[in-house]
């Protein structure tokens, strides 16, 4: 996987505009794919995907190109971090966010800069319903001492 920068945002700055959330498919960040990779997994155009690894997983919306070479995805960072269980150790990121799958650690003692470029990842069509992308819902208040 290749998690690039977006074209739509800068880093996740503006996820929730009007022009980040258009480029976005049924409401999540798309991962694109070879069609031969994609066929090979039974995903077609604009099918929910699980994408995962040791590391985590996360649901993205399947774009297929033959711009991109066999065995290779691309999913852009940006899209606000949405895990569907906070509390779990490695949760279902919801929303497309590629650092769910990425190593966190920096680049260097010195720098601390980010090494989420790269990582191996599968690919799966969604089965089922997919949960609710939350990652822009307002938070709700809550009265003191209730």
């Amino acid at each position: 996987m290749l998690s690039d920068q977006p074209a739509d945002k800068l880093h996740s700055q503006l996820d929730h505009g009007p022009h980040s959330r258009a480029t976005k498919v049924k409401g999540r960040q798309p991962i694109t794919l070879h069609p031969e990779d994609a066929a090979a997994r039974g995903v077609t155009e604009g099918d929910l995907v699980r994408v995962f690894n040791d590391r985590g997983a996360c649901l993205a919306a399947a774009r297929l190109s033959d711009r991109i070479r066999r065995g290779v995805v691309r999913l852009s960072t940006g899209a606000w971090f949405d895990p569907a269980d906070s509390g779990a150790n490695r949760p279902l990121e919801k929303h497309g966010n590629p650092n769910a799958l990425t190593l966190d650690i920096g680049a260097s003692k010195l720098s601390q800069g980010c090494i989420a470029q790269t990582c191996l990842v599968e690919i799966e069509r969604l089965e089922g319903p997919a949960p609710a992308v939350t990652a822009h819902d307002l938070p709700r208040f809550v009265k003191r001492g209730a």
